[in-house]
């Protein structure tokens, strides 16, 4: 069975369409050849690296080697003519190496790798390098700057420590001095109160003593003026008596008289 097969090819300067009978076999290799041909137009662009780029495999060599010659007979005999033979074996040929031109970037070999390790081990041994420098220099800086500020900080610690114990011993100090004072001041306050209640019970001794006296004084005057009272109480009722006698004395002489 053949196949009516119409095809357009894009290039930069000529667009060919072919419409033909072919076999099956052709459609497919056709087919396949315009999906390579699509493939590398939508193919990602490839990382690069900051690497030196080796070429091992010579342009030559990645050329397409086939008999285009038996190619172009073979579409001969199914149909096609020769010009249109040609042009499909030469479109086939451009998309072959433009394929394996893909494959080539996209894809590595074995040398290649073996030479981009080395180049990643020779970068890793450059950057090793570079950090065995850095720590015998930038490392050795900060060695020193930490070991000196360990020493700054040990002094501020002793110094801190001798500041502390001299505060320490100075407040010890300071408090002994205030607990003697305090207990001078106690002992000075309790033989002030000692010397006043000494003193005041002197003093109540004698108010009391005093008191005493005193009421004596006031029993003796009051039993002296108990007597002088009644002395005076006798005298006042001789005089009454002695008054009222002669009164009566007098009224008879004039009774006496009178009669």
């Amino acid at each position: 069975a053949n196949f009516r097969w119409a095809w357009t090819c894009a290039f930069p300067h000529c667009i060919v369409i072919v419409s033909i009978n072919i076999s099956p076999f052709v459609f497919l290799l056709i087919y396949l050849a315009c999906s390579v041909f699509t493939e590398f137009h939508v193919a990602a662009p490839v990382a690069a690296y900051d690497l030196r780029k080796v070429e091992l495999t010579p342009l030559e060599q990645r050329k397409l080697t086939f008999d285009s010659h038996a190619m172009v007979t073979e579409l001969g005999s199914n149909g096609f003519e020769k010009r249109q033979a040609e042009i499909i074996v030469a479109a086939l040929v451009t998309l072959t190496t433009a394929n394996m031109d893909i494959v080539y970037k996209d894809m590595v070999t074995g040398a290649h790798q073996e030479i981009a390790l080395q180049q990643i081990m020779a970068h890793l041994d450059s950057i090793r390098k570079d950090m065995v420098i850095l720590e015998k220099s930038e490392f050795a800086n900060l060695r020193s700057e930490n070991a000196k500020m360990k020493t700054e900080l040990d002094q501020i610690r002793n110094r801190l420590k001798e500041e502390c114990m001299k505060i320490r011993a100075e407040a010890k100090l300071d408090i002994n001095l205030e607990r003697s004072r305090v207990t001078d001041m106690f002992t000075e306050q309790e033989k002030k109160l000692m010397e006043n209640s000494t003193e005041f019970h002197r003093k109540n001794a004698d108010i009391e003593h005093d008191t005493m006296e005193t009421t004596k004084k006031i029993d003796l005057e009051v039993a002296y003026l108990k007597t002088l009272l009644e002395s005076l109480k006798l005298e006042t009722i001789r005089y009454l008596a002695a008054s009222v006698f002669a009164c009566l004395a007098i009224t008879l002489g004039f009774y006496r008289l009178w009669k």
